[in-house]
């Protein structure tokens, strides 16, 4: 499997207004994307598309050897972890679940243990715990969990089942620069293992050295795709951002400051 994603020509239409344009996009073996763009771009409608809750209106799309329309997106969906800042209102209903339990439900997809668990999956857990640094968190309940504590912890719940692909949707949204920091370690470690990266955000400084490739997307259509160096522009993102910006790099990372 040499593409993970392959989206040919892809449109999508709700009520009748077309909110996807013309999608063409190719995500390749070893790469890991960064999706930038305005609120309302069109960012998480991609994501929509990829992970088969949206299905284009007109279009190809292939995902992990799955095209759409000749195979079982459920099937599909068990291959790829999902984790966005909304996702912690779910979680909500397991305040009283540790955080051990919280990541060994990520391999039943469920929020919540209603069923018997293995020492196979107790013991992957405690990994997915050692890996992440967050064995301190172990017996800790999620209602007492910081809100970058409880991010991380759902990053290993999604962990849990050995993703292909790993999607996270604006996990750094609402956390201070400390606990901004710690995601974005935790996705520079996932992406140095088997996990496909796509990480979705509309601020570039979360680009870490572990993204080599950045989609542009503003109103519906792709302004831009492919290394970083090549798509983080002045006029790129400055088209993106519909301001006038101008991009410095700092110890690999991309900054931002606006042209007055």
């Amino acid at each position: 499997m040499n593409r993970i994603i392959t989206m040919e020509n892809v449109c999508w239409r709700r009520s009748g207004v077309e909110i996807l344009k013309n999608i063409h996009w190719t995500v390749n073996r070893d790469e890991h994307w960064a999706i930038l763009g305005l609120n309302g771009s069109g960012k998480t409608s991609v994501l929509n598309i990829v992970t088969g809750y949206n299905y284009p209106t007109s279009g190809r799309v292939k995902v992990l050897d799955t095209e759409f329309g000749k195979a079982s997106i459920p099937d599909l969906r068990k291959r790829i972890g999902y984790v966005s800042s909304s996702l912690g209102r779910f979680a909500q209903t397991m305040n009283r679940e540790t955080a051990m339990n919280i990541i060994v439900s990520g391999k039943y997809a469920s929020f919540g243990l209603y069923r018997e668990i293995t020492t196979e999956d107790w013991e992957r857990a405690e990994k997915i715990l050692k890996d992440l640094r967050l064995m301190y968190l172990k017996d800790k309940t999620y209602n007492l969990l910081s809100q970058g504590e409880q991010r991380r912890v759902l990053i290993g719940r999604a962990l849990m089942a050995d993703p292909e692909l790993l999607i996270l949707d604006e996990p750094c949204s609402g956390l201070d620069i400390l606990a901004r920091e710690d995601v974005l370690d935790i996705a520079e470690h996932v992406a140095g293992k088997s996990s496909h990266l796509l990480y979705v955000t509309h601020h570039i400084e979360e680009i870490t050295n572990a993204v080599t490739h950045v989609l542009l997307v503003r109103d519906g259509e792709i302004t831009a795709g492919g290394p970083k160096k090549e798509v983080l522009t002045d006029t790129l993102l400055s088209k993106v951002y519909k301001i006038p910006v101008k991009v410095h790099w700092e110890n690999g990372r991309p900054w931002l400051s606006v042209i007055k």
